[in-house]
């Protein structure tokens, strides 16, 4: 909220304060969702680290709570990925991939790119071994759905059809808007320490039990489709960098907890507290 208020370009005015809460809200939903997710499938121990290290990821690159359209479209994605993952229960298949789908299509409205996490959901149906046809169909009915419901309201809202550009997004590698030294700083140690847990994590991968094992699969191709993102974004302020926070707050977790040494855990975490601190000397 502090970081948010202190980007404030505009006079404060109610309409300003209540828009801001509802942005807050969006955030602490966000962690709630991603906290249920991580418990209900049983991807890391019972502890907070998840939610530990997703706040430090947003303290280390704050910039990623100060763009709203991408911040929404991060809350949808993480509703779209708790309905993907309780996949492995084989339990209301139909239903959890339409809501993944629809939740998908939504997000994409805020963010286009966010449209990649689709590739998710097959992902998920290949690795949980869901082999009816059927339901290979169901997310292309409800991203249908979607767009029905847009051309819908376009039509009402304008009596027109939305001009597909206006929906479609460009891709850039254009990766100047990062050379800002916090942003640098925040980037690489989120990147290093983020990269030396995914080896973990992979390496580990045999330990799991085999029942959970797709569901650790999943955390890592949605930290791919986000490094993905981060590199095809056309306007790389930082704020693309929040669709890693919460599959990578999995991994990190997961690592800490393997980590025998305790005197290792607590540099680790050091590291990701001391950074954002560090921003105060610059």
């Amino acid at each position: 909220m502090i970081t948010r208020i202190s980007s404030f370009e505009e006079d404060l005015s109610l309409l300003l304060i209540l828009k801001q809460i509802v942005l807050y809200a969006v955030v602490l939903i966000s962690i709630f969702v991603l906290d249920f997710l991580v418990n209900k499938n049983n991807l890391t121990k019972r502890n907070s680290y998840k939610i530990l290290l997703f706040s430090l990821f947003i303290a280390i690159l704050p910039i990623t709570i100060q763009v709203d359209n991408i911040l929404i479209s991060n809350l949808f994605i993480l509703l779209a990925l708790r309905r993907i993952i309780s996949l492995r229960t084989n339990k209301r298949v139909k239903k959890k991939l339409f809501d993944a789908a629809f939740w998908i299509g939504i997000a994409s409205l805020f963010y286009f790119w966010s449209i990649l996490f689709f590739i998710l959901i097959f992902a998920a149906l290949f690795f949980y071994s869901i082999n009816n046809f059927k339901n290979w169909i169901i997310p292309f009915i409800s991203l249908l759905t979607v767009i029905v419901i847009i051309i819908s309201y376009s039509i009402i809202e304008s009596n027109s059809f939305s001009d597909l550009n206006n929906y479609l997004d460009a891709i850039s590698f254009d990766f100047t808007k990062y050379n800002v030294l916090g942003l640098i700083i925040g980037i690489t140690i989120l990147m290093s320490l983020g990269l030396w847990a995914l080896l973990f994590y992979i390496i580990n991968l045999k330990g799991k039990i085999k029942r959970q094992r797709p569901s650790h699969i999943l955390i890592i191709v949605a930290v791919l489709i986000s490094v993905v993102i981060v590199l095809i974004a056309p306007n790389k302020s930082g704020s693309e960098f929040i669709f890693m926070f919460a599959p990578l707050a999995v991994i990190m977790a997961n690592y800490i907890e393997s980590i025998k040494e305790k005197w290792f855990a607590e540099i680790f975490l050091w590291i990701l507290i001391l950074t954002p601190i560090s921003y105060l000397a610059l």
